[in-house]
């Protein structure tokens, strides 16, 4: 009994153990990072155990030339490694950022041009660019549209001033084609019945074509060259081919302010790609491509419609206006993509269907008068150029007379500092004293827009403009010249 009684009291005296103490620590989601320029990852740091209410994180990049954080948020400016640290109630944890270059998909070529954007609709590949009208679908050898008046869309918008659309078509015997621009101001029919193509311009421009038959096989092709765009259609079976091309000249101005009545007019082929058929049975369309006429050069200029002077420029002119002279002083070495009134914004979306498929070295924006030019969209903008290691120049937009130019170029002006990039002062050349404030009227043409949107300004540069714009552009960014 008392052997028995002693074991009961040391039973009775063993203690239950103490649950062990979890260490406190701070997790982040994410601990190794690839990015390339000008993407923006977001960080979560937590803390573990897990508490009802997050406390304040504080973020810190070790190399802000390549990376920043804000709030959490990484946003990648250029090639290399930062290390992001976040802190919170004295426990810390980080996350390695590696920054690279953008990847370019691999190069396609349509007949030595590089194609931008390729499909070969059918029910087995049904492109989620191509928006459909009730009158199209997939069928194993094609698109096929069997009712008029029902457009099909490529939902992608291009700009670039030297681009080519490629259709492979099967029209029916009867069918009338129409390829037009989403706007509308642009029309090239193929007309199988009648045996001919033409453009809906002014004048209008027609081909007869005997070799047209129904039931076969065609190419269609449209290009735009500046102020020319051409329709062909070629039979591959035997080579034959038929083409017609019109010009779009400008009037110098608008409404009262006119230097010139438009003599010839074409179409600006805005905005995207469309086709309908007209009047028949049906079309098949078995390819559509979209290639760049030009894809290797020293500088592309992007912007809105100062950018784009073949939409005002009147045509023996044209060779002044400032993109040209830049063409021309870099002996052909470069192409424009502009459209006439895009914000940033827009902007944002047609220079990545363009970007990604051409090679240069110099990248040159002019935009803002339009909206959306905030310190971020231009950032943004500028980011994105650089992520394929290309040199971005940002250049101010020049002066006008409702004194816009002011206020964005300011903003401009903070990007390039901060992006430590170059730009063209384009407000300087055109203004009275050089000083980018008052406009040299004698610089602009005069657009009297009484009749639709109520106001009257000099606004786009006219061929003197472009003389003292391209002067400034030996100034400010010499070496595109070299």
């Amino acid at each position: 009994m008392i052997a028995l009684a002693g074991a009961l009291v040391l039973c009775g005296c063993e203690k239950t153990p103490e649950p062990a103490k979890t260490e406190k620590k701070l997790k982040l989601s994410k601990t190794e990072i690839e990015m390339v320029i000008g993407d923006k990852v977001a960080l979560k740091a937590a803390l573990v155990p897990t508490v009802a209410e997050m406390p304040t994180v504080s973020w810190t990049s070790d190399n802000e030339d390549v990376a920043t954080v804000n709030a959490g948020t990484i946003t990648a400016l250029a090639v290399g490694k930062a290390t992001i640290t976040a802190t919170c109630q004295g426990l810390s944890a980080s996350a390695n950022v590696t920054v690279k270059e953008a990847e370019r998909p691999d190069p396609k070529v349509l007949d030595g041009l590089t194609i931008m954007f390729d499909a070969h609709p059918s029910s087995l590949e049904k492109p989620s660019d191509l928006v459909l009208g009730s009158g199209a679908s997939y069928t194993d050898e094609g698109l096929l549209v069997n009712k008029t008046g029902q457009r099909v869309m490529l939902d992608r918008f291009y700009a670039l001033a030297q681009r080519l659309v490629h259709y492979e078509i099967k029209p029916s015997a009867n069918a009338v084609v129409v390829f037009h621009s989403d706007q509308g101001d642009f029309n090239a029919v193929v007309d199988v019945p009648n045996k001919k193509i033409y453009l809906r311009s002014s004048p209008k421009v027609t081909e007869d074509v005997p070799f047209l038959e129904g039931d076969k096989d065609y190419i269609v092709e449209i290009s735009h060259e500046y102020l020319k765009s051409s329709l062909s259609i070629t039979d591959p079976s035997t080579g034959k081919t038929a083409k017609v091309t019109g010009v779009q000249s400008g009037c110098g101005g608008c409404g009262k302010g006119a230097l010139d009545v438009v003599t010839s007019s074409v179409g600006m082929q805005w905005d995207k790609y469309c086709f309908v058929l007209e009047s028949g049975s049906q079309f098949l369309v078995k390819r559509i491509s979209v290639c760049a006429l030009k894809d290797n050069v020293n500088l592309i200029i992007y912007g809105d419609s100062i950018t784009q002077p073949e939409g005002y420029f009147p045509e023996a002119d044209f060779p002044r206006a400032w993109t040209q002279q830049i063409i021309a002083g870099m002996k052909g070495n470069a192409v424009s993509s502009g459209r006439g009134g895009a914000t940033i914004n827009e902007l944002l979306v047609w220079i990545k269907n363009e970007l990604p498929f051409l090679t240069t070295k110099y990248v040159m924006v002019t935009i803002g008068t339009n909206g959306g030019d905030t310190e971020e969209n231009l950032s943004e903008l500028v980011d994105y150029i650089k992520s394929f290691g290309f040199i971005p120049i940002l250049n101010n937009i020049p002066s006008n007379e409702s004194g816009t130019q002011i206020e964005i170029n300011s903003i401009v002006e903070k990007v390039r500092k901060a992006k430590n990039i170059k730009g063209i002062k384009f407000d300087l050349a055109t203004s009275i004293n050089g000083d980018g404030l008052q406009v040299d009227q004698s610089l602009m043409y005069w657009e009297d827009y009484t009749g639709s949107y109520g106001w009257q300004v000099y606004h786009h540069p006219n061929e003197k403009g472009g003389d003292a714009m391209f002067a400034r552009s030996r100034i400010d960014v010499p070496e595109i010249y070299e």
